[in-house]
C-alpha cells in the first residue's frame, strides 16, 4: 500500500513538470533584462508569476536578437513569446493567451522638434509630410502602420533599430525626425541615456499583450492551464500588485 501510494503520488506531481517552455530571453529594459546576472523586468515578473501558478517550468535558451528570435519560435525552436499582440496572421503558428498587461505604442520627437509634429494624426499624414521615421526591426504597430509601411519604405522615409537604446541614439544624432515604440521602454532608454524626448499626442497603438505559445510545439492543455493561471491571479490582485509597482496598466 505504501509503495501504490507513493507512485500516486508521483503520478499527481508528473504535471507540474509536464510543461515546460523554451524561450530566447531578450535585452527589453525594463520589460525584461540582466541584473547581477538574473533575468528581472515588468514581463519576467508576470511571466514567472503566471508559469509557477500554471506549474509550468521556463527553460532560458541563449540570447538572440528579435528578428532572430522570430525565426527561432517560427521554426519551433522556441515555445513562449512574451508581450505579443494577438493578429489573424500570427494565429496560424501560434497560441495565445489571455491577455496579461496593456502595451502603448508612442511617436516621439527631440523636444524642439514637437512643434512641427504635434497635430500628426496618422501614419498616412506623417508619409505626406515627408516626415522620416525610426522603428524597431519587428513588431506589429496597428493597421494604420501597416498601410503606411509601403510608402515610407518606398521613400526611404524608415529606418530601423534592433535596440531601444540604439534607436534613442539615432534620434539624437538626427538620423530621423520621429522614433516609434512601447512608450515605456523608449523612455527608460532615454532616461538611460540622458536624451530628453516628448510624445506626440497621437498615440499609434495601444492593446493588451498576450503570452504567444508555438501552436507546433505546444499543447492546448499548457495553453489552458495558462489562462487558469492568468485569470486566478488577475482575482486575486497578483499581477496588478506587479503591473502598479512598474507604473503600467
Amino acid at each position: 500500500m505504501r509503495h501504490l501510494f507513493a507512485a500516486l503520488l508521483c503520478v499527481l506531481a508528473m504535471p507540474l513538470h509536464a510543461c515546460t517552455l523554451r524561450m530566447a530571453p531578450e535585452d527589453w529594459p525594463p520589460y525584461i533584462y540582466r541584473s547581477g546576472g538574473h533575468l528581472t523586468g515588468i514581463d519576467y515578473e508576470l511571466a514567472s508569476a503566471i508559469l509557477r501558478q500554471a506549474g509550468c517550468k521556463l527553460k532560458e535558451e541563449e540570447e538572440v536578437p528579435p528578428a532572430r528570435r522570430q525565426l527561432m519560435f517560427e521554426q519551433g525552436r522556441i515555445d513562449l513569446l512574451l508581450a505579443a499582440f494577438d493578429t489573424p496572421e500570427r494565429r496560424g503558428i501560434a497560441r495565445f493567451s489571455l491577455p496579461y498587461r496593456n502595451e502603448t505604442v508612442g511617436l516621439f520627437s527631440l523636444p524642439a522638434a514637437q512643434p512641427r509634429y504635434r497635430d500628426i494624426s496618422s501614419f498616412t499624414a506623417l508619409a505626406d509630410a515627408g516626415s522620416s521615421l525610426l522603428t524597431p526591426r519587428v513588431g506589429f504597430y496597428g493597421a494604420d502602420y501597416e498601410r503606411a509601411l509601403p510608402r515610407l519604405d518606398a521613400g526611404g522615409k524608415r529606418s530601423t533599430f534592433s535596440s531601444f537604446e540604439q534607436g534613442i541614439r539615432m534620434l539624437k544624432a538626427g538620423r530621423a525626425d520621429l522614433i516609434m515604440g512601447d512608450t515605456v521602454a523608449l523612455r527608460y532608454a532615454a532616461r538611460q541615456l540622458g536624451v530628453a524626448i516628448e510624445a506626440l499626442p497621437f498615440v499609434p497603438y495601444h492593446a493588451p499583450v498576450h503570452m504567444m505559445l508555438n501552436a507546433a510545439s505546444t499543447t492546448r492543455e499548457q495553453l489552458a492551464r495558462i489562462n487558469r493561471a492568468i485569470a486566478l491571479l488577475e482575482r486575486n490582485g497578483t499581477l496588478r500588485a506587479i503591473r502598479e509597482r512598474y507604473g503600467i496598466d
